[in-house]
This record gives C-alpha cells, structure tokens and sequence, in this order.
C-alpha cells in the first residue's frame, strides 16, 4: 500500500461545502464573463479624462478581477474545512 493510499482514507471524513464552492466559483466567472462579452463595452462614450469608455472600463476590471479572486479564496478557505498535513498521523484530537 502506497503512502497516497494510506492518506486517502484519512482526508475522507473531511468534505466542502459545495454551495460555497458554487459562490467562489460564480466570483470567478464574473470577470470572465464581463470582459468577454465585447458589445457591453465596445464604444468611445462616455470618457473618463479623454480614455475611451472601452479603456477605463478594462482597466477598472483589472481591480474588480482581483477584488473577486480574493473573494472567492475566501469563501473556498470557510469552504474546506482545516485539513491536516500529508505526512502528519492522525491522532483522537484531530479527528470531528
């Protein structure tokens, strides 16, 4: 029996709260989907000190993008319950 084995059996009693997986995964698709979908965007006014629409919408998504991956780290960090290390034995105190 290999040492992935042996770990196997112990990380199952540990499982994630799907829902909040669909939330961080639902953050993550936003900026995704905003940048992607091109007519929402695609025009010259209004301007934001002479740019284009089109340019400070793009870069006001470089913040938003990073703002919603923050995000999503921690719904999945409240998702995933603690998890001990690979090479740690488990012991009565570690365990629900």
């Amino acid at each position: 029996m290999s040492h992935l084995e042996n770990n196997a059996g112990a990380h199952a009693s540990y499982s994630a709260n799907r829902a909040l997986l669909a939330v961080a995964a639902v953050l993550l698709a936003i900026p995704v989907v905003a940048l992607l979908w091109v007519d929402s965007y695609a025009s010259v006014n209004p301007t934001l000190a002479g740019f284009p629409f089109f340019i400070w919408y793009q870069f006001l998504w470089v913040f938003l993008c990073a703002l919603c991956t923050w995000a999503a780290h921690r719904v999945v960090l409240m998702a995933r319950p603690r998890r001990p290390l690979a090479g740690r034995v488990l012991t009565r105190k570690d365990l629900p």
